[in-house]
């Protein structure tokens, strides 16, 4: 019987047929090459210090989702009462905007969302503090959601399903894949709060998109209740359309 909650990353992707590809890090492509690289030395440097504490341990790291913790909220509400941990997933895709070519002066407008979503709940489960530097790390690779599958980064993770949204304003999270079969949940926004100051750009040196707190709609299965989109990494649009095309993908990751 699943569990009555569901805390997750707000990304995903229309699952590809095409073989894994493993995404690269084009360093000149990137706007600030020093921070993608502080970024992914950021996560390499925490993964080796706790493979060293792991191995100094008697017993294996237990993949236990109840001792998964929501980090700093940063002002949203919390989980509600009776609500646990069900699954956690960083997600890794694009932000999509459309803009108005009759009006350059006026802000992108926001067009939804598709990304892939990997499990991540073993690493939610052990460490906190490396969950939180998957999405800074993951950003700066390039990715395509048509033919990359599988990786994020130089992780190989399982996909826990895709994210995209219904209309303008209802995402959707299928995760009814062939191994996990969680459920699948049209959401509504419930409340947001901006991302930290210290939150990762993205590749061009966008901010960071808020974090979120979702509420399930009519329709959902598999008992999920609540969707979180934390530890945000890039994925806001220009401040203005001036110059830009009309449809603008802005690349970004998150728990």
């Amino acid at each position: 019987m699943r569990p009555s909650t569901f805390l997750l990353s707000s990304l995903a992707v229309f699952g590809a047929q095409a073989a894994p590809a493993l995404p690269k890090l084009n360093l000149k492509d990137i706007a600030n090459p020093a921070a993608a690289l502080e970024s992914l030395s950021g996560y390499f440097n925490l993964l080796a210090a706790k493979v060293q504490t792991f191995k100094a341990r008697p017993a294996v790291p237990v993949c236990d989702l109840s001792k998964a913790q929501m980090p700093m909220i940063n002002g949203l509400p919390p989980p509600s009462a009776g609500l646990t941990v069900h699954h956690v997933a960083v997600g890794r895709g694009t932000q999509n905007y459309t803009c108005n070519a009759d009006h350059p002066d006026a802000a992108p407008t926001a067009a939804g969302a598709l990304a892939t979503l990997f499990n991540v709940s073993c690493i939610a489960s052990i460490s906190q503090a490396l969950l939180g530097k998957v999405p800074d790390m993951a950003v700066n690779f390039v990715y395509d959601v048509a033919t990359t599958t599988g990786s994020l980064g130089p992780m190989t993770l399982p996909v826990s399903g895709h994210h995209f949204f219904l209309d303008s304003t209802t995402p959707f999270f299928n995760l009814d894949t062939p191994t996990l079969d969680i459920g699948t949940v049209p959401c509504a926004k419930n409340n947001s709060a901006p991302a930290p100051s210290t939150a990762a750009a993205g590749p061009r040196g966008e901010g960071a998109v808020p974090w979120l707190k979702l509420t399930a709609k009519d329709g959902a299965t598999g008992g999920i209740k609540e969707v979180y989109r934390v530890n945000t990494a890039g994925g806001s649009p220009p401040a203005s359309c001036r110059g830009q095309p009309a449809n603008i993908e802005v690349q970004y990751s998150a728990v």
